[in-house]
């Protein structure tokens, strides 16, 4: 996540914590933390917590042969992806192991059994059709009513990249009429809730 886009995704976070105080923010897809990193500081600035759903085997974009593949988070006793020793590690160093929950699992499971209304929801978890979509339907109807929905590498233009989190996420949550956009900083899609 570029910079720009980590702070846009700061500010959207603490507008929401500040707007609907007490409430939790989830990061769907966390990866080695880069993200929770702008999430956790935004947590504390609101005094809630972020939990961070992640299955840490990476998303197919992610895996061998990919251009995305990184072989140093194979683990090689099992020879699979494990970016959660990754993930903890940038957690603690960043000093938010005490606002940030990790949540090791695959999302549409987690998704299913969620009960918590949330401020803010980011989701930058898989890029492909179906994880785009699961996430969508999983997630977006615990964002309470003036709540927050932040999607990352969203790409109107197919020349910029994957389409998945574009006509998965972004377009339904607009033609839902449950969401309208607030702002756009490179690849990252603001939207809140108002329905």
């Amino acid at each position: 996540m570029p910079p720009d886009e980590g702070d846009a995704l700061f500010a959207a976070a603490v507008a929401a914590g500040s707007a609907l105080p007490g409430l939790a923010f989830l990061e769907v897809g966390s990866y080695c933390g880069r993200s929770t990193v702008w999430l956790g500081g935004a947590a504390r600035a609101c005094g809630t917590v972020v939990f961070a759903v992640d299955h840490h085997r990476g998303s197919e974009e992610n895996q061998a042969g990919w251009e995305h593949h990184d072989p140093t988070v194979v683990d090689p006793r099992i020879g699979k992806m494990d970016t959660l020793p990754f993930f903890r590690a940038t957690i603690h160093d960043a000093g938010l192991e005490d606002v940030v929950v990790a949540v090791v699992g695959q999302s549409p499971a987690v998704a299913q059994a969620w009960h918590t209304p949330l401020a803010f929801l980011f989701i930058d978890g898989g890029h492909g059709v179906e994880p785009a979509r699961l996430d969508y339907e999983g997630w977006t109807p615990h964002v309470a009513v003036g709540g927050t929905l932040a999607i990352h590498d969203v790409f109107p233009d197919p020349a910029d990249g994957g389409r998945p989190p574009y006509e998965q996420i972004f377009k339904p949550a607009l033609e839902s009429g449950r969401f309208q956009l607030v702002s756009a900083t490179g690849s990252l899609r603001v939207l809140q809730r108002v329905d």
